[in-house]
């Protein structure tokens, strides 16, 4: 059985991934709207990737006999003054994110539940990627400034990017 705590904390991390998809689809829209293609793509990546997050805890709490309870997504931001800041705005969003997962380490070591926190810890490991990635488009970004032919660049590389889902009974 999952500890009550525990199960609390992770329904909450649930709601966090899902605001998390919700607001990279929010960047990909304003990147749309932009006729910035490849940036949107990098975005809806992104997003994807946030409902695996999400559905990885909602799995755990399950197979542990938990109860997932779902609650209100809050509304992400809808606009920004530049490419730069949507991905600066990423960037900070997956230090929050990192910093939550720290903290649910900490509560798993404290409840003494080994399970929960080797479960953690790939996402221990998710998060210095997904960190790394957001800056290294927040570093192009500030290198190119408003150059078109640049952000155009930024923009094509930013299209390469693909979803790759994890494979069924995949561990987590």
């Amino acid at each position: 059985m999952l500890n009550p705590r525990i199960q609390e904390a992770f329904n909450k991390q649930i709601n966090a991934e899902l605001f998390s998809s919700y607001m990279y689809l929010s960047m990909a829209a304003y990147f749309e709207s932009r006729s910035m293609r490849g940036m949107a793509n990098w975005m809806r990546v992104q997003a994807q990737e946030e409902v695996v997050h999400a559905t990885k805890f909602f799995d755990f709490i399950h197979d542990r006999d938990g109860q997932v309870t779902l609650t209100a997504i809050g509304a992400p931001p809808v606009q920004w003054d530049s490419a730069a800041q949507v991905f600066e705005h990423a960037y900070e969003h997956e230090c929050k994110v990192t910093a939550m997962i720290h903290d649910l380490v900490r509560l798993a070591r404290n409840e003494n539940d080994p399970a929960a926190d080797n479960f953690l810890q790939w996402f221990v490991t998710e998060q210095v990627e997904e960190e790394a990635s957001a800056q290294l488009m927040v570093d192009k970004l500030r290198l190119v400034g408003d150059n078109g032919a640049g952000l155009f660049m930024v923009d094509t590389e930013a299209a390469q990017r693909a979803f790759a889902p994890p494979a069924p009974g995949a561990a987590t």
